[in-house]
């Protein structure tokens, strides 16, 4: 299968300052960008805009994989340099893939194709600092085992006597 971007020449600091500007553009008033390396290696973008926080978590991938210190028939290793050429094409992949989503998302609410909060749910940061999609992917994965709907809130419909009971 085709990778969108496989083979672009921009960078993927170009790619981050592109999602910052179009952030920008569509009327987000925060910005920031972290990286972690090592061991689950990601990168992650999160703005704010209209006073809801999102987060987009963007794994990277690993240095060692055969996908970049091998030739594509895995017939022979590639030299030092050929890997780390493959590893960072894929990382400019994944940065422009990114950009790609942002700007769609946000393209879809400006024409009114789609609703902030609904094309951006599985990004939005709850209060403990988790995704919605964090949260809820546990839910709707019990939710299939056990045919059984999770309670959403408390129920709270029927009076208490003020004891405790």
């Amino acid at each position: 299968m085709t990778r969108y971007a496989a083979n672009t020449d921009v960078s993927s600091h170009r790619s981050r300052d592109e999602i910052e500007r179009i952030l920008t553009r569509y009327g987000a008033d925060q910005f920031m960008y972290a990286r972690q390396d090592g061991e689950n290696a990601a990168a992650m973008i999160r703005f704010r805009k209209d006073g809801i926080h999102i987060k987009f978590v963007l794994p990277m991938p690993d240095r060692d994989d055969p996908e970049f210190t091998q030739t594509p028939a895995k017939a022979r290793a590639r030299s030092a340099d050929a890997a780390e050429r493959a590893y960072e094409q894929a990382i400019k992949q994944k940065w422009r893939a990114l950009s790609l989503v942002i700007k769609a998302k946000l393209e879809a609410v400006e024409s009114g194709i789609a609703i902030f909060e609904e094309e951006f749910v599985a990004n939005i940061v709850l209060p403990n600092g988790q995704t919605v999609g964090q949260f809820m992917l546990p839910q709707i994965e019990a939710a299939y085992e056990t045919a059984d709907m999770p309670p959403l809130l408390p129920d709270y419909s029927s009076p208490t006597t003020g004891d405790g009971s």
